[in-house]
């Protein structure tokens, strides 16, 4: 699914990304963590198109993404941060973002159901709580039922009902075959829903493998203190 070879990135003389290798293969859900500053969102960007790499080439489905922009068609993309006009009604902006991508098929019925979001269509964006606004920014992310879902920090916000919806519809996606790559401080979600983990110190790949695998190489029995034992490699 995804292959990057050699990725090479510097913001001035910040080294973000150092000669990294991933590989990817289709279906399941891969973690990628690491400490601030470690590159992941910079990864994340790169694989996406919305930051270009000094060096190195990416591949999705076998085709370099190099001034090739259709590719993005096939991937549901939740930033971080996400800025929304504050004037806009909910309802506003769904009709909105469906008028830009004009695609056959949108599940934002389906998701405002599972986010409760329907008491708020009407009104404005900047009335909502950094909670709900999380729950708009997840909608407008996955309702386009593409095969490769990218989230940056989908917890952020979450109460505990609409955090164990969004397990739910992930580990549905992953069920019918679609490839999810998240990246989450919350090593609890991260090692409930991760199949595989890959993680990052200064710009490198320090570890990629499954849980187990991790456990094995850190000699923890604690998922998160095996990731407390990577972290620590930093100042080794």
């Amino acid at each position: 699914m995804i292959e990057i070879n050699g990725l090479h990135k510097k913001f001035g003389k910040n080294q973000v990304l150092r000669d990294l290798e991933l590989s990817l293969k289709a279906g399941g859900i891969t973690a990628v963590l690491g400490p601030n500053g470690s590159g992941k969102t910079t990864l994340i960007k790169t694989i996406l198109g919305m930051v270009i790499p000094n060096s190195g080439e990416i591949k999705v489905n076998e085709k370099p993404i190099k001034k090739d922009f259709a590719y993005r068609k096939q991937i549901d993309y939740l930033p971080q941060l996400a800025n929304f006009p504050n004037n806009l009604r909910l309802k506003e902006l769904l009709r909105m973002i469906k008028d830009l991508r004009a695609e056959s098929h949108y599940r934002d019925e389906q998701l405002m159901d599972l986010f409760e979001l329907r008491p708020y269509l009407n009104m404005k964006l900047g009335q909502l709580s950094g909670g709900t606004r999380q729950k708009v920014n997840l909608t407008l992310a996955l309702m386009s039922d593409s095969p490769l879902i990218i989230l940056d920090e989908p917890t952020s916000g979450l109460d505990p009902v609409s955090l164990i919806h969004l397990k739910q519809f992930l580990l549905e996606e992953k069920k019918v075959g679609k490839t999810i790559i998240l990246s989450s401080h919350i090593t609890s979600f991260v090692e409930e829903m991760a199949d595989q983990i890959v993680f990052l110190l200064d710009g490198k790949i320090y570890f990629q493998g499954s849980k187990a695998e991790l456990k094995s190489q850190s000699e923890k029995s604690n998922f998160e203190q095996a990731i407390a034992w990577v972290l620590k490699q930093q100042h080794v």
